[in-house]
């Protein structure tokens, strides 16, 4: 088999197939000074798609701001990694697995999970929490069923067998992911400052050895897959998703992080997407070295690979790592304590090249560098002509609804809107005892033993306000992440972003893409924020079109003191209810226009940026202050969906639920200031003793505040609009898609 796709004619029908274009071609023929062989052109295939090359991205990337106090690690390396203090430092990151979840809901969503997990442990971290984003089509939909339960059973299968808690996430349905669901994937970890390691090999002569899972033909072109858009045809393509073992990545975790903390290693690389591929020219590339490895020395499962399956396959729970002198065989040890495969299969050179072998004879000679170093293109972008038609909308031609308690009723049902319990209820978000915040708050809080330091998390997207106005949507999506960890009263420290959108080589799409990076470059520097990494997912479209532009945001925070932490939800009857922040009354980009009126349109809300970290400071000054019992933001359904939310939450926490008696401020549209999104806005309760300093802090910051009413009794009373009984709105909110799912 080897010597017959060693002798594959490269026609142009190849190249297509392989994802290069005409040019890309020619310029690999000019790097090597002749054609490639097969082999040689299934490596640029894969390192040079999107996924891996980020072609289309690169540039606009560049200008988001990465450096700061905190940052030790930024971009460029497996995951970020930011100092907390006291020694310790949090690794963390994002990555999309959209496409094989299409295809395969189970095993793309469970591979999702361990691929971003040894991105964590890989720098040297312990895994500590799992986070992560997704996004469906309609739930009335069967075949959005099947992938709904799929991809969470996935998730909870993997996170649950590897003993890492899952601890917040976010579940959207809109149309716009009916034929393209979106599966983001974060994970956190812990680790010593002294322990981080880096993706690199060094040292002519020193040892390259392969651990881990056999190397099989599942994954095949799984970046290639990755960077392309979702056909009929391509739905076929059940070879480019992986399988996933997470047992086997438990053991690798332990035995990765024995080795790590053993300083045996000099670096250590992933084999995620393009296998042993990327991680082999990649950490030639980043140790200014070159890489010699012989194949028939890697650990296989099927018998008769060739070495373009071996170099391309993305079988998980595998890693490629290198090996200080004379610490070999107790790195071959260690792994066989753990019963891995290990192997050594090659040696770091200093030719700068990436040359395979297969039993002693050179199947690939390429420079390392220029795997690394992918095209870089700067696309066409025009404004879509939808985007003239969203600011023409006009909210007046929308009637008020008569029964606006019925209005709420189905607001707190709506399954985007309505308690995730059937998504978390299957995930361990306790295990290994640091959770300190479960699901169902505003951010999810672990603590970091041994020290009063803790770590609040949270994820967030909106591409419904990005679809609207992508630079003005973008600041919000940071804006709101950033506020859900003020609300859990901590100082956000970093960022992860995954960017999900179309086909850049669309004007249209690229139009989005460039106005949703410029937006989320200016909240992070107004917010002090670095983006430590992140990923891109291109392509994400089907014949029918593409889904909304969709940037994901993880955030961290940091409590210097975790026992100051807040919580959402009302906790004594008799104390005060302020709204912080202004009223609003429009309705533009909601998703109360969206559930009861049928309209995903208008102006989404403006952001001001000086006035949103004003409140985020004072939030933590609060914390800080112990002034609070309660902080919850206002964002989708607005001040009503807020309130109520405030009222029955903490039955996730075992904790009894209270009503509230509140007015409704401000003027205008009853249904703008309900259920309207107006920005920078928070929901807090405190004991009235407290009201004098509270007032203090938020004149201090120059925060906006107005006192709306008490907690107490069994409902919630909205000013004369609204009057429904807690234990009718929890029903509603917790049981709304258990019942769509049974």
């Amino acid at each position: 088999m080897t010597s017959s796709i060693m002798n594959v004619e490269i026609t142009d029908k190849v190249i297509k197939e392989h994802g290069l274009k005409p040019d890309e071609y020619q310029k690999i023929c000019g790097i090597l000074g002749r054609k490639p062989n097969i082999t040689e052109l299934g490596l640029y295939s894969v390192m040079w798609s999107e996924h891996c090359g980020y072609k289309h991205s690169r540039a606009l990337l560049k200008t988001l701001p990465t450096k700061g106090d905190k940052v030790l690690q930024g971009p460029g390396e497996n995951a970020g990694i930011m100092d907390i203090g006291q020694g310790w430092a949090v690794a963390f990151k994002v990555e999309s697995h959209n496409h094989p979840s299409a295809i395969e809901p189970y095993q793309g969503a469970a591979t999702g999970v361990g691929g971003i997990l040894r991105d964590i442990f890989t720098m040297g971290a312990r895994p500590v929490a799992n986070l992560n984003s997704l996004r469906f089509g309609p739930l009335t939909d069967p075949k959005v069923k099947r992938l709904f339960s799929g991809v969470v059973h996935g998730i909870a299968d993997y996170g649950n067998c590897m003993g890492i808690p899952t601890v917040a996430g976010e579940v959207v349905f809109d149309e716009s992911y009916s034929e393209n669901c979106l599966v983001n994937a974060m994970s956190v970890g812990l680790l010593k400052h002294d322990q981080i390691i880096k993706g690199k090999a060094t040292g002519v002569g020193n040892a390259v050895i392969y651990i881990g899972a056999t190397t099989g033909r599942d994954g095949i072109h799984g970046a290639t897959f990755a960077s392309t858009e979702i056909t009929n045809e391509s739905t076929e393509k059940r070879s480019a998703v992986q399988v996933a073992d997470p047992f086997m990545e438990k053991l690798l975790m332990e035995a990765t992080l024995e080795l790590i903390h053993g300083n045996l290693l000099i670096g250590i690389q992933d084999m995620g997407a393009a296998g042993l591929t990327c991680s082999t020219c990649e950490m030639a590339s980043r140790g200014g070295a070159g890489i010699e490895i012989d194949v028939a020395k890697v650990p296989q499962r099927e018998k008769g690979m060739s070495p373009y399956e071996i170099l391309l396959s993305e079988s998980q729970e595998r890693m490629l790592l290198v090996a200080k002198p004379g610490c070999e065989q107790k790195v071959h040890d260690i792994l066989a304590k753990w019963d891995l495969h290990a192997a050594t299969i090659g040696v770091v050179t200093d030719t700068g090249r990436m040359v395979v072998k297969e039993n002693g004879k050179v199947v690939a000679d390429v420079p390392a560098d220029s795997l690394t170093e992918a095209p870089v293109y700067y696309p066409a972008k025009s404004e879509p002509a939808i985007l003239k038609k969203h600011k023409e909308f006009d909210e007046n031609s929308v009637p008020i609804p008569t029964n606006l308690s019925e209005v709420l009723e189905k607001l707190i049902s709506d399954p985007t809107i309505a308690s995730k319990r059937w998504v978390y209820r299957q995930y361990d978000h306790m295990v290994r005892s640091n959770t300190l915040i479960r699901p169902g708050s505003d951010a999810a809080v672990i603590r970091v033993k041994g020290t009063q330091l803790g770590l609040a998390m949270t994820i967030d997207g909106l591409g419904s306000y990005c679809a609207l106005d992508p630079y003005e949507g973008a600041k919000i999506v940071v804006a709101e992440a950033a506020r859900n960890i003020a609300c859990s009263g901590a100082e956000s420290i970093g960022m992860t972003d995954c960017l999900n959108f179309g086909s850049p080589e669309k004007p249209e799409v690229f139009y989005y893409l460039d106005r949703v990076v410029a937006g989320l470059g200016d909240a992070c520097r107004a917010f002090g924020i670095p983006i430590t990494g992140g990923n891109v997912s291109l392509y994400n479209e089907n014949p029918t079109g593409a889904i909304d532009p969709t940037p994901i945001i993880g955030m961290m925070g940091l409590f210097q003191n975790v026992e100051n932490r807040i919580t959402q939800w009302f906790k004594n009857e008799g104390d005060f209810i302020y709204l912080l922040g202004s009223i609003g009354q429009s309705i533009g980009g909601s998703r109360y226009l969206a559930v009861t009126h049928g309209k995903k349109t208008g102006l989404c809300p403006t952001l001001n940026l000086d006035v949103e970290l004003k409140l985020h400071q004072s939030l933590k000054a609060l914390a800080d202050q112990k002034l609070l019992q309660s902080s919850h933001d206002c964002s989708d359904g607005g001040f009503a969906v807020a309130l109520a939310e405030s009222c029955f939450t903490g039955a996730t926490h075992e904790e009894k639920s209270l009503g509230a008696t509140v007015t409704l401020p401000g003027d205008g549209r009853v249904d703008g200031r309900l259920f309207g999104e107006a920005q920078s806005r928070v929901i807090v309760s405190f004991k009235a003793v407290n009201t004098a300093k509270v007032e203090e802090v938020l004149k201090k910051f120059g925060v906006p505040f107005e006192k709306i009413g008490t907690v107490g009794g069994d409902a919630l009373v909205i000013g004369k609009e609204v009057k429904i009984g807690i234990s009718r709105l929890s029903d509603l909110f917790f049981t709304s898609i258990e019942k769509m799912m049974a």
